[in-house]
């Protein structure tokens, strides 16, 4: 086996793993209180962050979340070069 297929490998388990985690907390969030469920999320489009929440605070983490998420891809891509 070639390395770029180990890697395939890992990236495709890490996504089934996160996908899966994902739908678990939510899951549980809604079944432990289910009227007051705070729900946010993050969309990542190369470096750029989209976010957004049920609530200003929670929009909020999702957005510094991003920022950060934007500034390790942006050091990665540069020590990269």
């Amino acid at each position: 086996m070639r390395v770029s297929e180990n890697l395939i490998r890992v990236g495709a388990a890490i996504t089934f793993i996160g996908f899966f985690v994902v739908l678990l907390g939510l899951v549980l969030s809604i079944v432990q209180k289910p009227g007051s469920s705070q729900i946010g999320g993050l969309i990542m489009i190369g470096p750029v962050p989209i976010a957004f929440g049920s609530s200003p605070e929670i929009t909020t983490n999702m957005m510094w979340i991003g920022l950060l998420a934007m500034i390790l891809y942006l050091f990665i891509w540069k020590t990269k070069r």
